[in-house]
C-alpha cells in the first residue's frame, strides 16, 4: 500500500520547533582561522576560468552554427552556465569565495540570474537550509521528501520542474507578491528587491526572447536561458548526493550529509562542494580549504564515497526502499576513535539500510 508522505510545508505544524544544536568536530581554533582566510587571487583565477570558458564555448558554437558540429559547445557552455552557476551561487551567497565583498555580491547577482534563483529569497533560504539542515517542516531546500518523487528527480536532471518552479516565483515576485512560504524566511524590508530583481529579470528574458524571433534565430535563447535547462544534469547529479537517504531530523551532520570524493572537472564545476559534510560543519571555510579542512577532521567522520558513482550505488537502493518505507535510511560508519553519535543514531538504526 502506498504509505503517507510527512507535512514537510514551512507553513505546517512543525515550523516552529526549535533550531538543532549542530554537534562539531573539536579542533584547534588556530587551525580553523587559519582556513577560513578568503583569497581574491585564487577566487579571481577561477571565476575568470568558469566565464573565459563561456565565452570561448558560445563563441565556436556561434562559429559552427547551424552545423551539428557546435552541438558539443553547447552541451559544455550549457554545464557552465546550467551547473557551474549553482556552486558560484552558493560559495558567493556565503561570501567566502573573495575576501573582497562586492566581487562576491557580482558574482552572486550573475550565478542568480543564470539559475533564475531570486538573489533575496534564495539567500534567505540557505540560510535556513543551514540552520535546520534537512529538518523537516524547517529547511525550504530539502531536494527529495519521503517518498521520493523519482520522477521528478528525473526530469530536473534537464531542470524541467525547477525551471517551471522557478518562472513562476519570477512572475509572482514581479507582481508583488511572495509565496506563503517564502514569506516565512524573507525579511519585511527585503521584499522590495525580491519584486525588483524580478521584474529586471522579466524584463531581460522578454527582450531575449524578442531578439530570437525578430532574428529568427535560437542563438539568443541558446545563450540565455535554454542552458538552464539542457547544462542543469550536473549540478543536479552532484546535489543530491549532499543528503539524500541520509537522516532526517537530526543534530550531527555526519548523520545527514555526504561526502564524496570526485574528479577535477566535477571538483571545479562543483567548486569542492562534493566535501559538503566538512562544509557544513564549519560553514565560513572557503570552498578552496575545503580537501584540507577534510584532512583535519577526518579522524572524527565517516569516510567519504570513493566516487559519484559508487555514492549513487549505495544511495539507489535507499530511495527504492523509501518508495514503500519511508524510514529506509543510510546510517554511515564512524571510524573507530571518532566521537560517538548521539541518541538520533539509536533510533536510526533500526531503519538502516
Amino acid at each position: 500500500m502506498p504509505i503517507k508522505a510527512q507535512d514537510y510545508s514551512l507553513t505546517g505544524a512543525l515550523r516552529d520547533m526549535p533550531s538543532p544544536n549542530w554537534y562539531r568536530t573539536s579542533v584547534d581554533p588556530k587551525a580553523i582561522r587559519a582556513l577560513m582566510v578568503k583569497s581574491d587571487h585564487i577566487a579571481l583565477r577561477d571565476t575568470l576560468l568558469w566565464l573565459g570558458l563561456m565565452i570561448l564555448f558560445a563563441v565556436i558554437a556561434i562559429a559552427l552554427w547551424p552545423s551539428w558540429w557546435s552541438a558539443p559547445f553547447w552541451l559544455a557552455y550549457g554545464v557552465l552556465y546550467g551547473s557551474a552557476s549553482d556552486s558560484r551561487w552558493h560559495e558567493c551567497g556565503h561570501k567566502t569565495a573573495f575576501k573582497t565583498p562586492w566581487m562576491n555580491t557580482v558574482v552572486y547577482q550573475i550565478a542568480c540570474f543564470m539559475l533564475m534563483r531570486n538573489p533575496v529569497t534564495w539567500r534567505a533560504s540557505h540560510v535556513r537550509h543551514h540552520t535546520d539542515t534537512i529538518i523537516v517542516g524547517r529547511d525550504p531546500e530539502i531536494v527529495a521528501m519521503r517518498p521520493p518523487d523519482l520522477a521528478r528527480l528525473c526530469l530536473n536532471l534537464f531542470g524541467i520542474m525547477d525551471v517551471w518552479v522557478l518562472l513562476k516565483r519570477m512572475v509572482l515576485h514581479a507582481s508583488g507578491r511572495l509565496h506563503p512560504e517564502e514569506g516565512v524566511y524573507v525579511r519585511t524590508e527585503d521584499h522590495a528587491r525580491v519584486f525588483r530583481a524580478a521584474r529586471i529579470w522579466l524584463v531581460i528574458y522578454a527582450t531575449t526572447i524578442l531578439v530570437a524571433v525578430s532574428a529568427g534565430s535560437w542563438i539568443p535563447l541558446l545563450l540565455i536561458g535554454l542552458p538552464r535547462l539542457y547544462g542543469a544534469w550536473h549540478h543536479i547529479m552532484t546535489g543530491v548526493l549532499q543528503h539524500l537517504g541520509l537522516a532526517e531530523n537530526v543534530s550531527d551532520h555526519r548523520l545527514n550529509t555526504r561526502t564524496v570524493l570526485m574528479n577535477p572537472v566535477s571538483r571545479f564545476i562543483y567548486l569542492n562542494m562534493n566535501y559538503h559534510l566538512e562544509h557544513h560543519m564549519f560553514t565560513m571555510v572557503p570552498y578552496y580549504h575545503l580537501p584540507a579542512l577534510h584532512e583535519l577532521i577526518k579522524h572524527d567522520c565517516p569516510a567519504p564515497e570513493p566516487s559519484i558513482l559508487a555514492a549513487f550505488r549505495r544511495l539507489l537502493p535507499v530511495l527504492m526502499r523509501q518508495l514503500s518505507y519511508k524510514d529506509a535510511v543510510i546510517v554511515p560508519e564512524l571510524p573507530i576513535g571518532a566521537t560517538p553519535y548521539g541518541e538520533d543514531a539509536d533510533r536510526l538504526r533500526e531503519y538502516a539500510v
